[in-house]
């Protein structure tokens, strides 16, 4: 059997210093253009224009999530995903999860759950950077896999909630999309930067842009 793959990126997560993995920016940063909309689709990244629109209603929600100070929870993530999957009842998955053509495999024990919903707790800590906690926050949702499927569109869409709840978004996020390995901890540091980078970009962009 392929080794625990959530177990090793538990033991990455503890390891890295998230404080210094990426500087921080202080106040709203408000895009040009909206890169996460424009992730979403509107036509365009999604052949199945239907998928995209959902992924649009639940970035919505997930914004309104944030300005309302909703915590970040499973029961949150689980509202969500019922829009992304188009699906009445959606719940947290009940075995083993697998990716990369099964290369990659995410146990579940009687406590994956409930160290979800720590790490999704870890990501209201403001002594940590916005682009570190939004990009740890990313790596949780891959990693644990708590959904059958959807789960790399639900965990743009946590970041994009962590970002909305101090007021950023960034104007493009197409970067961020590479395959991620759960035990690669610079991999995961360097994932904090590129959210630093993506943000402090967005602001230099829409600054000359009003100027």
């Amino acid at each position: 059997m392929t080794t625990d793959a959530l177990d090793a990126w538990l033991q990455v997560r503890s390891q890295i210093d998230w404080s210094s993995a990426a500087a921080r920016i202080p106040g709203p940063v408000e895009p040009v253009v909206d890169g996460l909309a424009a992730w979403c689709g509107e036509g365009g990244r999604f052949s199945d224009l239907a998928r995209g629109h959902r992924l649009l209603a639940a970035l919505a929600r997930s914004r309104m999530d944030a300005s309302q100070r909703c915590p970040l929870t499973c029961t949150l993530l689980t509202g969500w995903q019922q829009l992304v999957l188009g699906r009445p009842e959606v719940q947290f998955r009940q075995g083993d999860a697998f990716a990369k053509g099964g290369r990659e495999r995410y146990a579940l024990t009687s406590h994956t759950e409930r160290d979800f919903e720590q790490c999704l707790r870890d990501s209201a800590d403001r002594r940590v950077p916005l682009a570190s906690r939004a990009a740890r926050a990313y790596l949780d949702v891959i990693f644990f896999h708590p959904f059958s499927d959807g789960n790399a569109r639900l965990a743009m869409l946590t970041l994009a909630y962590v970002l909305e709840s101090e007021g950023v978004r960034p104007d493009q996020v197409g970067p961020l999309q590479t395959t991620r390995y759960a035990d690669d901890a610079a991999g995961a540091a360097d994932l904090a930067a590129l959210v630093f980078v993506l943000i402090r970009s967005t602001r230099q962009r829409a600054i000359r842009f009003r100027h």
